[in-house]
């Protein structure tokens, strides 16, 4: 969400029947675009195998596939729903979409991982203007009873998404539909994207009475500190470390630094900047918004490591690798209907104890892995990934609303933006810190391949507990400061 997205109201006001039923219509093609946007975070890791093979992937061009989208995403969300507030969010849901179904086009017809690559970064930035459109669009359109309702229907469809990009998407890459291999992923996305777009009449517009100019300056500050800050780290596994890089990293961190002036430039002289500063030195926000970096970061990388794993390493389909995968994601979706009351009853230890849970479970998991090796059988994981799956409700969402309750109601909208940001940009992070474990792992190993690659989940997977025990520790010094 952005920050005048809790305050905007529709244009006019809707007077028919019929009228008022076109937010719910328009909701279902809200819900489609979120569901579509989510299912490529997650759809991607089934295929990879598929695309090492057809494409010649190194592991560094699989970690610019993967999280190339999540930065996108994440660093354009705030200026996506900024935008949807100057020009109207039905268009913006529009121009987001058409964006969104043409890189998927060019996804799935990708001569090389280099195209690929710039069409996963192209997809990552349209779903960043399509994405904050859906939260706002319900925040406006609904009120009381619906809008709980609407953004019970988003959360659901959202833990559909997860799920069925395991399923549909591991059956999609071993059905092979006319030959297309894993482009089929992609591919898939095109029919839906033009029935969304022809749709898009039922999503009732609005504005933002209130339109602030966008800080275009601090978007290309931001966009390039954190581009230059993760391409050394993501090319490390594959060329090493050279000049080229600390270069890189040295800039990131020059650029980062600008942003910040830059933005307490704009606060001081009256203009609204694209992130108040002021609300990242408050202490408890800013631990918060370092555990919602911490613990995003290592979704993605798990999912990485483990198709990785089950694929390439022990040989399973596409398919088999996401029906292991989805009792994890099934014990996601249960356990976040439950977490709210639990968090509501007990308060932050509930969410200090997921996140010890979650460092146990993955600690658990790494240690089947090391024992067994290449005598394991995946499918003996699926305990631990059901741990791991609970575990991971019981931290995410509650988090999300525990951090954002550090935050003044008027600075609401911008703590969300803020933090939606770093959900997305702690997954590429985690991607690219994995990256380095597990492709050092390949690179100093002498067994054979599948032993081989037990031994890199087992060093890549060390930073998710790491992340996990870090994060759990924060949780209870939260909870003893709240007593």
């Amino acid at each position: 969400m952005n920050s005048d997205a809790c305050t905007a109201e529709p244009l006019s006001p809707i007077p028919t029947e019929t009228a008022r039923r076109r937010p719910w219509l328009g909701l279902s093609i809200l819900l489609l675009a979120g569901f579509v946007t989510i299912f490529d975070l997650f759809v991607v890791n089934v295929a990879i195998p598929s695309m090492q093979a057809e494409l010649g992937a190194s592991l560094s061009q699989i970690g610019f596939i993967v999280a190339g989208y999540e930065l996108a995403f994440g660093v354009l969300l705030v200026t996506g729903g900024r935008l949807g507030d100057l020009y109207g969010r039905r268009r913006l849901f529009v121009l987001g979409m058409a964006g969104f179904t043409l890189a998927s086009l060019l996804c799935g017809i990708a001569p090389t991982v280099e195209v690929l690559i710039g069409a996963r970064v192209a997809q990552g930035l349209a779903a960043a203007l399509l994405s904050p459109q859906v939260y706002a669009s319900i925040r406006v359109n609904f009120s009381g009873d619906d809008s709980r309702r609407a953004f019970g229907f988003l959360g659901m469809t959202l833990g559909l998404a997860a799920i069925a990009g395991q399923i549909l998407g591991g059956f999609l890459v071993e059905a092979n539909l006319f030959d297309l291999g894993g482009r089929t992923i992609f591919l898939i996305n095109v029919p839906i994207g033009i029935f969304a777009i022809a749709m898009a009449r039922f999503i009732p517009e609005t504005l933002s009475p209130e339109r602030p100019a966008l800080d275009w300056p601090g978007v290309a500050l931001v966009s390039l500190g954190l581009t230059l800050l993760l391409v050394p780290l993501i090319e490390a596994p594959t060329y090493g470390w050279s000049l080229w890089s600390f270069l890189a990293l040295a800039g990131a961190a020059i650029l980062l630094v600008a942003f910040y002036r830059h933005q307490e430039g704009r606060r001081k002289a009256g203009h609204q900047p694209l992130v108040d500063m002021a609300l990242m030195r408050q202490p408890r926000f800013a631990q918060g918004g370092l555990l919602v970096l911490l613990i995003y970061s290592t979704s993605s990388s798990f999912f990485l490591c483990f198709a990785l794993l089950a694929q390439t390493g022990f040989g399973l389909s596409p398919f088999e690798a996401g029906s292991i995968f989805v009792p994890c994601s099934i014990a996601f979706v249960i356990l976040s209907l439950s977490a709210p009351r639990l968090v509501a009853r007990f308060g932050t230890p509930a969410i200090a104890m997921g996140a010890l849970v979650y460092a146990i479970g993955l600690g658990v998991l790494i240690a089947q892995v090391w024992i067994a090796g290449a005598d394991l059988v995946v499918a003996h994981l699926i305990p631990a990934l059901i741990v791991i799956g609970g575990a991971q409700a019981m931290i995410m969402t509650p988090l999300l609303n525990l951090v954002l309750g550090f935050v003044e109601e008027r600075q609401a909208g911008m703590g969300s933006g803020v933090i939606s940001t770093l959900q997305q940009v702690g997954a590429a992070l985690g991607v690219a810190a994995v990256g380095i474990l597990f492709g050092a792992a390949l690179g100093a190993g002498l067994e054979g391949q599948t032993a081989l690659y037990a031994s890199a989940f087992v060093s890549g997977m060390s930073y998710n507990v790491a992340a996990a025990t870090i994060t759990a520790a924060l949780l209870v010094s939260i909870a003893k400061q709240s007593r």
